[in-house]
């Protein structure tokens, strides 16, 4: 290791220079958000073997995220380079290994294309924060919000008291529902 990247990195921010404000912007909200981030244009500084910082900040962070935009996908090969490197390491996403975060519209080209992404084109500075955390949070698999959601296109009904509305549980198991 030795040249300053140190193993146990939570993510590693791969992005091209058209993107570096969008970079920057990820970044800091996922320090905010507790992780150890790696990003070249903080991490790699003058008199450092960038290439050699970019092979360790893949290979030693949990993550790398895509910066996905027109700009990375027709720019360096090294931005190719740095996605290749997370997917080789995890092919089957098992370990999310490599995650495309679009910032502006684009198409996601095979392999990339074949990810599930994070979004933040049409979102709000608050909405992008809280949107791109809580995708990251999702640590075991699943993005199951902390609250119910409504009967889509339906009439949503009060479990006040007086309402007439009794509210029901299942207990599901293998051998069936039961209702209590």
């Amino acid at each position: 290791m030795g040249s300053g990247v140190a193993p146990g990195w939570d993510v590693f921010v791969s992005y091209t220079s058209a993107d570096r404000k969008w970079a920057e912007w990820i970044a800091w909200v996922l320090e905010d958000a507790g992780l150890r981030v790696v990003v070249q244009v903080w991490d790699f500084v003058p008199g450092t073997a960038w290439v050699s910082k970019m092979d360790e900040a893949v290979r030693d962070s949990a993550r790398t995220l895509a910066v996905c935009s027109p700009s990375y996908l027709s720019s360096s090969t090294y931005r190719s380079v740095e996605w290749q490197m997370a997917f080789r390491a995890d092919p089957r996403g098992e370990s999310r290994r490599l995650i495309p975060v679009i910032v502006r519209p684009c198409e996601l080209p095979g392999v990339l294309g074949g990810l599930t992404w994070i979004d933040l084109t049409d979102r709000n500075e608050r909405e992008a924060e809280e949107f791109l955390v809580a995708k990251l949070a999702a640590a075991g698999g699943r993005a199951k919000p902390e609250r119910r959601p409504g009967l889509p296109g339906g009439v949503a009904v009060a479990a006040a008291a007086g309402s007439g509305y009794a509210r029901t549980t299942w207990s599901l198991s293998i051998a069936g529902p039961t209702r209590r």
